[in-house]
């Protein structure tokens, strides 16, 4: 990694630093049955564990819409999430708190933000592109629903799911610690 890479995601007083991020590329299969080269950023203690769920995704044709580092968002998680954009790594705070997020230790994934939102305990959601994919479960292409292979395949590297939260329910992440 250099700092070239990450120059709006990662900021000095980051917790992680520069030296504890790899950069995954990857092939993954799109929404259009195309095989596609991604990148994730991620710490280095899990790149390898990250990686291993991202073959299985692949062999299970699961389709992703994009991968990109939020970088290319110019750090920013709700552009990012808005372009339905899969990605690890950004220095930010967890949402609705004042503490780091696993994003900013490159400790969590979203996937598919947009076919697995975060929802409020009321229900909305703040991308209202994503309005169809709020209620679960779901059998459309790329929703992760309770259970299912891509929820299992994180398990196996003792990752959570943030479909799997009381309240507020975040479809798209999956986390070491499981929040």
């Amino acid at each position: 990694m250099s700092r070239d890479d990450v120059r709006y995601s990662w900021r000095p007083g980051c917790p992680v630093p520069l030296s504890g991020l790899r950069k995954i590329t990857m092939t993954y299969w799109g929404f259009d049955n195309q095989a596609h080269t991604g990148t994730l950023v991620v710490n280095k203690k899990v790149a390898e564990d990250v990686a291993s769920v991202f073959e299985k995704l692949y062999d299970f044709r699961y389709p992703i819409r994009r991968m990109e580092p939020v970088d290319v968002y110019k750090g920013s998680d709700y552009d990012s999430i808005d372009a339905d954009n899969t990605s690890a790594f950004n220095c930010r705070n967890a949402t609705g708190s004042g503490s780091w997020s696993n994003h900013a230790y490159g400790l969590a994934v979203d996937l598919n933000p947009l076919e697995n939102p975060y929802v409020y305990a009321n229900g909305s959601n703040a991308h209202h592109n994503a309005n169809a994919f709020v209620d679960r479960p779901l059998k459309k292409p790329g929703v992760i629903n309770s259970g299912d292979r891509v929820v299992r395949a994180f398990e196996q590297i003792g990752w959570g799911w943030g479909g799997s939260w009381s309240g507020a329910k975040d479809y798209q992440h999956f986390s070491v610690n499981g929040r």
